[in-house]
């Protein structure tokens, strides 16, 4: 029973309204907590200024450039609107902006002219559909100025390659030709060596 009247007791309007209070207080401490602030780089239209500007919210931004002039702010990579506050929250620091006045656009970064050192083009090429090869053209670009190319042509190529083969067939066969008689006459000199060497113990066992 007593234990029951002490719990009733938790629930008198005074301590109601202290809990009340601590509940109202954290919930102003946690929605008071100011954002810090973050670092921006803002540039006009075409990119000839660009200001670093230090700023917690997107009105705190906007105010901050329109001190100078009335603008629009879009992101420098892209061109994408910052209008929102949750989208700019979301903004890492440091981030590029671009502030665009009246009657200007975003435009892209222009892109940088790449110019080659040297440059090598090899084009294989036939003037006939026999042709075996064809030609091959070389062309060498200096510093996108000076060319130099040359034409290797190769319109016999197919009979080239077959005089060649009938030639190392003919060379295989001479070769066998000239094995093949070397050792015929080796063989007939031993064998006539062995027959002088037989009749000469056929003398000696005479004698």
């Amino acid at each position: 029973m007593d234990y029951a009247m002490r719990s009733l007791s938790l629930f008198t309007p005074s301590n109601l309204s202290n809990v009340s209070a601590s509940a109202s207080m954290t919930q102003q401490l946690l929605s008071g907590r100011v954002p810090r602030p973050k670092p921006f780089r803002v540039t006009n239209a075409d990119r000839s200024v660009k200001k670093g500007i230090m700023a917690d919210t997107l009105e705190d931004l906007t105010n901050k450039v329109r001190e100078r002039c009335e603008v629009a702010l879009v992101l420098d990579e892209d061109g994408t609107g910052v209008d929102t506050e949750e989208f700019f929250q979301t903004l890492p620091e440091n981030a590029v902006l671009m502030a665009l006045q009246k009657g200007q656009k975003w435009s892209p970064h222009p892109q940088q002219q790449r110019r080659d050192v040297a440059k090598l083009t090899f084009d294989l090429y036939k003037n006939n559909p026999k042709d075996f090869i064809g030609c091959l053209n070389v062309k060498a670009t200096l510093y996108g100025v000076y060319t130099v190319s040359y034409d290797l042509r190769c319109y016999a190529a197919k009979k080239m390659l077959k005089e060649a083969l009938r030639w190392t067939i003919f060379s295989m066969q001479a070769t066998g030709h000239i094995l093949l008689g070397s050792s015929c006459y080796i063989e007939q000199l031993l064998e006539e060596e062995a027959r002088v060497e037989k009749s000469l113990a056929c003398l000696m066992v005479c004698n």
